[in-house]
């Protein structure tokens, strides 16, 4: 393989199933030792794209690169562990035989019992795979997932099966295998653990790139702050024209207005004296989330509820 910078490389990668296009042009390299979130709603073209990126399926055109290689160049050679959504594991097996087999097929795999401790199923050791409960047998498939030691560990919506404590739990362990200098690549549908645990987020939608950055340069781009206030029978008319509104919501009788310029359109507000029930709060990454992807909750000035529909220009960090 060659020698690169980068464990993960998309060059103009296009995937189509019928006339379903699946991945439109995806560019996007990941640097060694970088964790990062893969967010879009269902049909976004997460799913294929990770199916592409360990070899499991091939682009239409374009290019896949790990490690300078072929996908599935890298998957032989033991460099990637993966935790997908499907898969049963082997009947009657133990979950330390289960960890042992697998680890086996690697040629530089981690020790079972480090596994084991890193998903936090020491104890279920013993246990036979059939019967440990839905979160048990998650974490069994993020042991399976590291007992290669890979240096690409790729994650589909790892915590599905997970309570909130089981969850903490388990990006504990996550973070402790990036620490070592590990490539993480992790979808989910829980944008807090997106924001807290990745550094950098990829948003896809319908195929394509929409946002590639950190989550507060996402959520500043988006329009960083939600002003909210009681209309109180007022109406709505003039609120998208205040200084530094971007987009107006009404819910109920209270306007949220997503601004780039707080300080701007809260004294406009007040000028106005429309500052009853006032609340300014930073966007969140759902927030900026629903708006990269199609939120339909904006409103014109005349109350008319009106789609923005998908957005069309990529946000993308700055080079350093």
């Amino acid at each position: 393989m060659e020698k690169t910078a980068d464990a993960v490389r998309f060059t103009a990668v296009h995937k189509s199933f019928g006339a379903v296009r699946a991945v439109a042009g995806i560019d996007l390299e990941i640097a060694r030792g970088e964790t990062m979130a893969l967010l879009g709603r269902n049909g976004a073209g997460k799913s294929t794209a990770i199916s592409l990126l360990l070899g499991l399926d091939r682009p239409d055109s374009g290019e896949v690169r790990l490690f300078g290689g072929a996908p599935q160049e890298a998957v032989r050679a033991g460099r990637v562990g993966a935790m997908l959504q499907d898969g049963r594991p082997i009947p009657r097996a133990t979950v330390r035989e289960l960890v042992g087999f697998v680890a086996s097929t690697y040629p530089r795999p981690m020790p079972v019992a480090e596994a084991l401790a890193l998903a936090g199923i020491e104890e279920l050791a013993g246990r036979r795979v059939d019967r440990l409960s839905g979160g048990q047998a998650q974490r069994l498939r993020f042991a399976v997932a590291v007992a290669g030691n890979p240096e690409l560990l790729v994650l589909d919506e790892p915590t599905a099966a997970l309570d909130v404590e089981a969850r903490r739990a388990f990006w504990r362990s996550m973070r402790g295998y990036a620490a070592r200098g590990n490539t993480v690549l992790f979808s989910t549908h829980y944008l807090e653990e997106a924001d807290e645990n990745a550094d950098r987020i990829l948003v896809i939608d319908h195929g394509r790139t929409v946002a590639d950055g950190s989550g507060e340069r996402i959520k500043q781009a988006v329009g960083g702050t939600l002003v909210s206030f009681d209309l109180a029978g007022s109406g709505s008319q003039g609120l998208r024209a205040l200084p530094g509104v971007t987009r107006v919501e009404i819910r109920g009788d209270r306007a949220v207005l997503r601004t780039g310029d707080s300080d701007a359109t809260v004294v406009a507000l007040a000028a106005a004296g429309r500052i009853r029930g006032l609340q300014v709060v930073p966007a969140s990454l759902e927030d900026a989330f629903l708006t990269l992807t199609g939120d339909h909750g904006a409103t014109d000035d005349d109350g008319t509820a009106h789609d923005h529909g998908t957005a069309q220009t990529l946000i993308k960090e700055p080079v350093r």
